[in-house]
């Protein structure tokens, strides 16, 4: 990976947040108080959810969409001088991520290449997530979500409040991931 995932607070933002792996992600970002944006193209109960948590949603792709978080930057930066201004700018640019349903031809992804944003595929991401603590993740032919998710539930039963990313909702959990407190990541592999 050219770049390295930022947890530091330099924003993200999702071009199809709506997805269920992406939205997982988008989720726990927030639960981390980590600024959150995103696009889809239609509102759900998980965008809805992911409003709720903080995260801004836009309902078109489009390039401005990755200009959200310079809002507000330029007039609380504007004694700076140009270098320092720049340099601080680059900072608020967002780290964006996408998964392989978006094409190269997309007008966000063209956008981040053309603005420098640094572009991670949401694997990227859960690597990133996962390298931060210990992880466990289920791998298999199947089986591998029911699998995690009663993971994931037994650590919790068990006070452990681990990170949960698995790829489907899950009865138990009411959702697709739970964003835990513990240094510890259970997900679903591929």
């Amino acid at each position: 990976m050219l770049n390295s995932v930022d947890f530091s607070g330099r924003p993200f933002h999702f071009i199809g947040i709506g997805g269920i792996g992406m939205s997982a992600l988008a989720y726990v970002l927030t639960q981390k108080q980590l600024p959150v944006s995103g696009s889809d193209l239609r509102l759900s109960h998980i965008t809805q959810r992911l409003q709720e948590a903080g995260a801004h949603i836009f309902w078109r792709q489009e390039a401005d969409n990755l200009r959200f978080f310079e809002k507000g930057f330029s007039q609380d930066h504007a004694a700076q001088s140009l270098v320092s201004y720049a340099q601080s700018l680059s900072q608020v640019l967002p780290q964006v991520v996408c998964s392989t349903a978006i094409t190269t031809s997309n007008v966000e992804y063209r956008a981040a290449l053309e603005m420098g944003c640094p572009i991670f595929h949401r694997s990227d991401l859960l690597a990133a997530l996962m390298n931060q603590c210990q992880s466990i993740a289920v791998a298999g032919t199947h089986g591998k979500t029911t699998t995690s998710s009663m993971m994931g539930y037994a650590l919790l039963a068990a006070e452990v409040d681990p990170t949960i990313v698995v790829r489907r909702r899950s009865l138990r959990l009411g959702r697709q991931c739970s964003p835990g407190q513990q240094p510890l990541v259970c997900r679903r592999s591929r």
